[in-house]
């Protein structure tokens, strides 16, 4: 097995929504805000060359969005989804799995693409198959008034019209589900239904992508979670689990929206669970 971090493209929330009812005098420490109390993000994904397949885990934002969306988003940097795969030596047409952790636009917008034409829409891995779960796809394309403004039917609906979408059963009971892909999955459903986080067993560790369980190295305390959550005591609850077995087990998490941390371990404190190591990518993946 061999892994890639592709850099999707870089972007800004505010940071009070980022952390929820934390103080700004506290987070600001980690994670510093703007003059619009807006904080750094990263859509980072996960390429994972196994065998025959060419599995890729989130594709970040798209670029078939607006200006005036894109704006609300104060986009920066150079990155994209089609420039890091080219930069690893890919095309979209190498790959030949999509998995989408869950359905909000800056997990899956880079998995749809405009047409040539621009009069519609189709999938921008014409060869792939497309990977979520009944649960979150019922709750993403029938969508609550809390998170309709992230589940964007045009993201979502041509995986399905396409006829490349499959679905991911959650066995009851089960910390670790299986998958068609090779690893183990987590589901939970503090920050939408259902979301699925990757556990891959990489050179003798554990690795995890963290999706929104864990958005940054700032979030590593229990009570710091996000605004967004649909259910944040949930979160609290699912996130002081996996947190206590990452730092029992010193898992490697990937963070997908920590544009200044890559991966990371974590330990037992006397105040908690609480930040061991920061990696690069590269010093991991190597």
């Amino acid at each position: 097995m061999k892994i890639h971090a592709i850099e999707a493209g870089n972007f800004k929330l505010d940071g009070g929504a980022m952390f929820g009812v934390v103080p700004k005098t506290i987070w600001n420490k980690t994670n510093p805000a703007d003059h619009n109390n807006l904080i750094d993000i990263a859509a980072r994904c996960m390429l994972i060359e196994d065998g025959n397949r060419l599995i890729l885990i989130d594709t970040g934002m798209g670029n078939k969005q607006s200006d005036k969306f894109f704006g609300y988003y104060s986009l920066w940097g150079d990155f994209s989804l089609e420039k890091s795969l080219k930069e690893k030596g890919f095309h979209p047409d190498d790959i030949t799995d999509v998995f989408m952790t869950h359905l909000h636009f800056d997990h899956c917008g880079g998995s749809v693409n405009w047409n040539k034409d621009r009069t519609g829409y189709e999938t921008a891995f014409k060869n792939a198959t497309y990977w979520s779960n009944k649960d979150h796809w019922q709750w993403a394309t029938v969508p609550n008034v809390r998170e309709k403004a992230s589940f964007l039917k045009e993201n979502i609906l041509p995986m399905e019209e396409s006829g490349q979408l499959k679905f991911i059963e959650k066995p009851d009971g089960d910390y670790l589900a299986e998958s068609p892909l090779g690893f183990g999955i987590l589901f939970v459903d503090g920050h939408t239904e259902k979301q699925m986080l990757p556990h891959l067993q990489y050179e003798g560790k554990t690795l995890v992508f963290c999706a929104d369980l864990l958005a940054t190295a700032g979030h590593i305390p229990i009570p710091y979670v996000m605004g967004y959550d649909t259910r944040p005591l949930l979160t609290v609850d699912e996130k002081a689990k996996f947190m206590n077995k990452a730092a029992d087990e010193d898992y490697l998490l990937w963070l997908e929206h920590d544009a200044h941390n890559q991966i990371i371990t974590v330990q037992h404190t006397e105040k908690g669970v609480r930040l061991k190591e920061v990696m690069t990518c590269e010093e991991v993946l190597k």
